[in-house]
């Protein structure tokens, strides 16, 4: 059985694979971007929990983040724009990840654009997706 924390990273992941860009979960940038562009999911933070003590529980903010990646030659914004608004709305979809998480805030991206030698620059973003979910230990 896993973990609430791992459940939930777990359902993040399977709804992100739905969009067209390939998705990876805690993996190293591979050499070629997909044309859709890449997403690649970082397990994040779980952070300083609040404590209840009766019933005892632990409230997290876990702090998960999106890399977002485009390499095209041309459209570049606009491949990298409809991306991330692809990303918002699966997330605006449900915020609840099928009820086993209490609710997720994505944070707006600071975009940058990476040059590279002999291709087509990089445009690429941190997504923060702001996780808020309840277990009834830091381990559980």
């Amino acid at each position: 059985m896993p973990t609430t924390r791992e459940a939930i990273l777990a359902a993040l992941y399977a709804r992100l694979q739905l969009l067209a860009a390939l998705t990876l979960r805690d993996d190293i940038l591979p050499e070629r971007i997909p044309v859709a562009g890449l997403i690649i999911l970082r397990d994040g933070q779980p952070g300083e929990p609040e404590v209840t003590l009766s019933p005892l529980r632990y409230h997290y903010q876990h702090r998960a983040e999106l890399e977002v990646v485009v390499q095209v030659p041309n459209g570049r914004a606009t491949a990298f724009d409809s991306l991330i608004a692809a990303i918002g709305t699966m997330l605006e979809a449900d915020r609840t990840l099928g009820g086993i998480c209490d609710w997720l805030e994505p944070e707006a991206p600071a975009s940058v654009d990476l040059p590279i030698e002999g291709a087509a620059a990089l445009k690429a973003a941190v997504i923060t997706v702001v996780l808020h979910y309840t277990t009834t230990g830091p381990l559980a």
